[in-house]
């Protein structure tokens, strides 16, 4: 790479448990040589790092999260660069986006692109975002005021949560996106002309830090209650995870089957399924581990029968986009039982390397369930095929040298 190339990468908070996809993609592009400052919208929530956190070299540098609580900052930002045309030529797209989004947040992400740009760390000369919603709008902002282009990588929640008219746009304004799961890519292509610009990248896994199981998994099949099946699934405690609906298939199961559920994850409705697991009588098998690091996620992956993910579309539209626990759970030989929403079907197939049942259905969860549970042939069956489709398609070398070459492709360019 240029040695006069760095990109400041601008991300929603850092680091977070549940971005393991994002912490790979950083290392994997410092390991190629690509130099990088980590700017952050918001401060780290979760008590632990995975690994991966600990070996990307990056300085991290975070803007004020709501202005109010560092008005100096922002008001320093904004004397400086009022004189500089880029704050006048920002001005315009800022207030047009305003007129059709009057919120706080809309003054709170021109105000984080102020700081940026005013205290511009690293010296960088390129801007990713990582999320097509409030990062890229901090990124779109900063890139017009400092003059420096910007790129994007969009995900899930980010693009079925935004407007069209405001993906359009940043899709415009982009020198390119990429994004994860084939119902996003085609989504995203329908909102610009510039349909070239915009590429399909799955994020893989980085199979060095989940190596092949050497291990068996149990023969169990739910006859013993000493030793009950184990299902497991990983995931935040949200909305669009759909864990009411997987407890209500848990409570579906028939009685002479005998299982323990754990689940990995935290979130804002971890209370409200507690609650649900009680009320359904479930809480005696019922473990809630809360947000766990790499190592010991993996561990689980080893000790389980079968992970469960009821993935659905929430009502606000926000939606999974491939869920890297199940690429996770799959290269660990761990048979997986989902839904066919967004990018799920782009990884299992129904009955050939998973189970998928249509998403709000708890009966016909708990038919899938119960089909694993009881038959440890098939499970091995299924996960076998499922850990030969993400070794030989999902590796993470695959999208970070993708990432590389659309970065060097337009410094190429520039040249």
């Amino acid at each position: 790479m240029s040695p006069n190339r760095k990109i400041a990468v601008v991300l929603k908070g850092y680091p977070r448990l549940s971005e393991t996809f994002i912490a790979q993609e950083l290392l994997g592009l410092e390991k190629a040589g690509h130099e990088l400052v980590l700017v952050a919208l918001r401060r780290p929530t979760d008590g632990k790092r995975h690994p991966v956190h600990d070996e990307i070299r990056a300085d991290v540098y975070y803007l004020p999260e709501y202005l109010h609580e560092e008005p100096w900052r922002v008001f320093r930002a904004w004397l400086r660069l009022m004189p500089k045309a880029g704050f006048w030529r920002a001005l315009g797209p800022f207030l047009s986006d305003l007129m059709r989004d009057p919120t706080r947040n809309r003054f709170r992400r021109f105000g984080q692109a102020l700081v940026l740009v005013a205290e511009w760390p690293g010296a960088a000369t390129w801007l990713h975002a990582h999320f097509i919603h409030t990062p890229a709008s901090v990124t779109g902002y900063a890139s017009i005021i400092a003059g420096v282009p910007w790129t994007c990588s969009a995900h899930a929640k980010d693009i079925w949560t935004s407007s069209d008219w405001e993906l359009s746009e940043k899709l415009d304004r982009a020198r390119w996106t990429v994004t994860c799961t084939r119902s996003g890519f085609e989504h995203l292509q329908s909102l610009t002309a510039s349909k070239s610009r915009v590429h399909l990248s799955y994020h893989g896994l980085d199979l060095d830090r989940f190596p092949a199981f050497g291990g068996d998994h149990s023969g169990r099949d739910g006859s013993d209650p000493a030793d009950p099946v184990r299902i497991v699934s990983v995931g935040r405690a949200v909305a669009k995870k759909g864990y009411d609906i997987l407890l209500k298939a848990l409570s579906l199961l028939p009685g002479d089957l005998n299982w323990r559920f754990e689940h990995i994850g935290a979130g804002e409705l971890a209370g409200d399924l507690k609650k649900i697991a009680r009320e359904l009588g479930l809480a005696d098998r019922v473990s809630w581990k809360g947000a766990l690091d790499q190592t010991d996620v993996l561990q689980h992956y080893r000790d389980s029968d079968m992970f469960a993910l009821a993935c659905r579309v929430a009502a606000d539209g926000d939606r999974d986009g491939l869920p890297n626990v199940l690429v996770e759970a799959s290269s660990q030989r761990l048979p997986c039982v989902s839904t066919s929403v967004s990018g799920v079907p782009e990884l299992l197939a129904d009955n050939q390397n998973g189970l998928l049942v249509p998403p709000e259905d708890p009966r016909a969860l708990a038919v899938a369930i119960e089909r694993l549970a009881r038959d440890p042939d098939l499970r091995r069956q299924l996960g076998a095929a499922a850990e030969r489709r993400v070794r030989a398609e999902f590796d993470h070398h695959a999208s970070v040298s993708q990432l590389i070459g659309l970065f060097e492709s337009e410094w190429s360019k520039a040249s």
